[in-house]
């Protein structure tokens, strides 16, 4: 006894005489159908590059199209011409020219002989299947399909909209359940003969014409009616992606088809010279008593199939671009903001490059430019710091820095004098660490000398600024890790939330601070913001400010640090 196959042919012709001269060598009888839509110079070809084989023969032609009955048709007709040419045939297997044989005959003909009444054909009712793709399911069997997909769209969701809103329902035939499953399946010589024989098949057939996609259920349903032993699966690796089309494998796959143990593998590219070079050899046989198992690769398409729908984490792609609020990640790695810090302190980014292993960069959304770290023009991935290319894409500039920089903690300081684009996206990105002393902006507007009309202006412009981001970073849809503190809370006792922020960026490197960070000159400043109260501003942000505030002697006239403990 051995197996026969069906071969239904389309493309790459020339592929397909070798996979069909190879299992015809191997003693296998192979009827081929070339759909007649194939060039007649192209068919004479194929046929006379196989005319030397007795046991290759070609089955009546149809016009096949995606979705139709015409795949159908083509499958009976060849598989009624390998009935009743090859009485030794026990299984017949359905094949496309796209296909490649991964083992050897002989080691599919024995593992066919260890199971003489199997069928290997996935079958499943509409109900369990999972991998529909278009949102027709149920309704592919009680609706009527007359239209083509692809070919006449329009026509094809109008019916069916139509259909829905009529409530019309098509009527299954007494004794079906309808099916679903690879259209690639391997079926005993009994199964097949009794679903062509079948005297009720011209009802079977009238029905299934207008089913949609019937290549995917004629043969799976009726296989339910005659089979005695139902393999629910496909002895042929097919593997689709997100969007419901088959995984094309290359020469770079060929380690992954070997390690899948199946018998048969589609789709294969038709330039994949090494595999074909390779599977189609004498030697190309594996453990002959292996279980075909496509699970074990299975980990490996559901990565490829998560790469191509959520991406890497903060990387954003031409070839990829996600949906907003659905990237997987608004950035790559964590990163920390600081508002305040540099009104407040002097050199306040080099004294915190020491204590934590971080680039720390100056007010990187700065009106005039991107203050990198260390006054660099250019950053990785060349960024540059011009202020008109930076603000074009203001949430692509940082990104691209936190992509670019990956492994190195990212710091910078912000301001409400700075761009202020990005408040909505660092505030709802868990990455982010951000850090705000409400108020500090208005320590160097103290020390400016000019109209004090024009500084009140100014202080009132920052202050709403200010004000809108503060709203931001208080919402129910914040995912950063937020602190924030008035001035004044902030003066009274500083050590404690610098260590709280230098022990979250570093923590595993716990170290306790010896130096704090010099502060600025605070004097006048409480009168500053009394002259503001008097010329008509509210000042809001600063929190409970004396006109002459003490400056806290742990900061002036002591070298150790003041903790609480």
């Amino acid at each position: 006894m051995t197996v026969g196959f069906i071969m239904m042919c389309h493309t790459a012709l020339d592929r397909a005489a070798q996979v069909a001269r190879f299992w015809a060598e191997s003693g296998a009888p192979v009827v081929i159908h070339v759909d007649k839509r194939v060039p007649g110079l192209e068919f004479g070809g194929l046929k006379r590059a196989l005319a030397d084989l007795d046991t290759v023969s070609f089955s009546r032609r149809y016009k096949c199209e995606w979705g139709t009955w015409s795949l159908v048709a083509a499958s009976q007709a060849a598989a009624e011409q390998m009935l009743e040419r090859h009485q030794h045939v026990r299984h017949v297997y359905l094949a496309s020219g796209s296909c490649l044989p991964l083992r050897p005959v002989q080691e599919l003909t024995d593992y066919l002989d260890a199971r003489p009444e199997t069928d290997f054909i996935e079958s499943v009712t509409t109900t369990e299947v999972g991998w529909t793709v278009g949102g027709i399911d149920i309704e592919r069997f009680t609706l009527r399909f007359p239209f083509s997909w692809k070919k006449q769209r329009r026509l094809f969701d109008r019916y069916v909209e139509f259909q829905r809103k009529t409530g019309f329902r098509r009527r299954i035939p007494d004794g079906l359940v309808p099916h679903l499953g690879s259209q690639w399946w391997c079926l005993t010589r009994r199964t097949l003969s009794a679903i062509l024989q079948d005297p009720d098949r011209p009802l079977y057939d009238r029905y299934f014409k207008r089913v949609w996609i019937p290549d995917e259920s004629y043969f799976q349903t009726l296989s339910r009616l005659y089979s005695t032993s139902i393999e629910s699966r496909s002895l042929t690796l097919t593997k689709f992606d997100f969007q419901g089309k088959p995984h094309i494998f290359y020469d770079d796959h060929l380690q992954l088809l070997r390690r899948s143990d199946c018998f048969v593998a589609r789709k294969i590219w038709p330039r994949a010279d090494k595999l074909y070079r390779t599977f189609l050899s004498k030697n190309a046989g594996g453990s002959a008593m292996a279980e075909p198992n496509p699970a074990k690769i299975d980990r490996l398409f559901s990565k490829s199939i998560e790469r191509r729908t959520r991406g890497r984490p903060g990387l954003y792609m031409q070839s990829r671009f996600p949906q907003k609020d659905h990237e997987n990640g608004k950035t790559s790695a964590p990163y920390s903001v600081f508002q305040g810090f540099s009104d407040l302190f002097e050199n306040f980014d080099g004294w915190l490059s020491k204590y934590v292993g971080a680039r720390v960069h100056g007010h990187l959304f700065a009106p005039d430019r991107a203050e990198f770290a260390g006054g660099e023009t250019m950053f990785n991935g060349c960024l540059t710091d011009d202020a008109t290319l930076r603000d074009y894409n203001p949430r692509a500039f940082l990104t691209n820095l936190i992509w670019n920089s990956r492994g190195e903690r990212q710091c910078f300081m912000f301001s409400p004098r700075d761009n202020q684009a990005n408040n909505w996206f660092t505030a709802t990105d868990p990455n982010a660490q951000i850090s705000v002393i409400t108020g500090a902006w208005a320590l160097p507007l103290s020390r400016v000398n000019a109209d004090f009309s024009t500084i009140r202006r100014e202080a009132a412009r920052l202050q709403k600024r200010e004000l809108e981001q503060l709203e931001i970073l208080r919402s129910m849809y914040v995912k950063a890790r937020v602190r924030i503190w008035t001035l004044s809370d902030f003066i009274e006792n500083p050590m404690e939330p610098l260590q709280t922020i230098i022990d979250e960026i570093s923590p595993r490197m716990p170290r306790r601070l010896t130096e704090a960070p010099q502060m600025v000159d605070l004097t006048g400043f409480g009168q500053f913001l009394q002259n503001l109260k008097n010329q008509g501003m509210q000042p809001l942000v600063m929190g409970d400010f004396p006109v002459e505030p003490r400056v806290p002697q742990d900061m002036t006239q002591h070298s150790r640090p003041y903790l609480v403990k």
